[in-house]
């Protein structure tokens, strides 16, 4: 029994790195003058400047809305990967009991 319960909870952490994944998040700053993609894990996959919306020659400001697109595609991250750990939680417990995770 208490194997069985371990083996499900290992596919059940396997299937949510998966969704993590493959899941995307994309932050933006300026009306879309920096974007930012990550994956669910938190991984910054690709970095899009538009060179027309922002003043390059800025550092300061470029580098601000960097950090701003950053964090809003990580904060999407999170709060899936979040969702995602209450799902799988939630299937884990008995029928009914789903609601005291909140």
């Amino acid at each position: 029994m208490f194997g069985d319960l371990m083996n499900q909870m290992q596919e059940m952490q396997a299937e949510m790195r998966r969704k993590l994944s493959e899941a995307t998040f994309t932050g933006e700053a300026q009306d879309g003058a920096i974007k930012v993609s990550c994956d669910g894990t938190r991984t910054v996959t690709n970095i899009s400047i538009d060179a027309e919306k922002v003043d390059l020659s800025d550092a300061e400001a470029v580098e601000d809305l960097l950090l701003v697109a950053v964090n809003r595609a990580l904060e999407q991250a999170a709060a899936f990967e979040a969702e995602q750990g209450q799902a799988a939680m939630g299937n884990m417990l008995p029928g009914g009991m789903e609601g005291l995770l909140g």
